[in-house]
């Protein structure tokens, strides 16, 4: 990496050392769109699913479809906190886009403080903690890209399937694909 600030070589080294795969994922709380706060914390012992995502992004809401039928489907053992952080959207618009969509909870991220802690760079980017905490995966929802439009795996259902039955998934990290995170400073 070629830095053109030292704080940038050491901004991101550090984040490094935070995101590691079998590792503790960095704690956090943030507020909702009406307000309330959550805490990572407050969900040791469960699986989570951290989204980052979007109120514009077209990959953002075409995951929407599939994710929140899958939490539906693990009534319970698997909580979603979906993560706003797009300096782009407003509150308003990201408030008529989760009802829209229906998706509930949407934690503001303003100024993109826990997607540059957990180095996010798209929306959708997913990670997925067991119920200790520890960061098992890290990357895209699914194998759609650009060439791919149909998807053919869904890295979260494997990750989130394995861990239910006890066992490591397979894939730990695959790229991200979607929309970039807007960060304007």
């Amino acid at each position: 990496m070629q830095c053109v600030f030292k704080t940038q070589c050491i901004s991101r080294f550090v984040y490094n050392l935070y995101m590691q795969i079998n590792q503790p994922a960095p704690k956090f709380s943030l507020k909702d769109l009406d307000g309330r706060e959550y805490h990572l914390t407050d969900y040791q012992g469960a699986i989570v699913i951290i989204n980052f995502w979007s109120a514009e992004c077209p990959h953002a809401a075409r995951v929407d479809l599939g994710l929140i039928p899958l939490i539906e489907q693990w009534a319970g053992n698997v909580h979603l906190l979906q993560i706003a952080s797009n300096d782009n959207e407003t509150t308003e618009m990201l408030k008529r886009v989760a009802n829209e969509r229906d998706v509930h909870p949407i934690l503001h991220d303003i100024g993109h403080k826990v997607a540059d802690l957990y180095e996010a760079t798209n929306t959708p980017h997913i990670y997925i903690l067991d119920a200790d905490g520890i960061l098992c995966y890290e990357g895209a929802y699914d194998d759609v890209t650009f060439r791919q439009r149909i998807a053919t795996r869904n890295y979260v259902r494997e990750t989130v399937e394995s861990l239910l039955k006890g066992t490591q998934a397979q894939i730990t990290h695959v790229p991200p694909f979607g929309c970039t995170i807007v960060r304007m400073e």
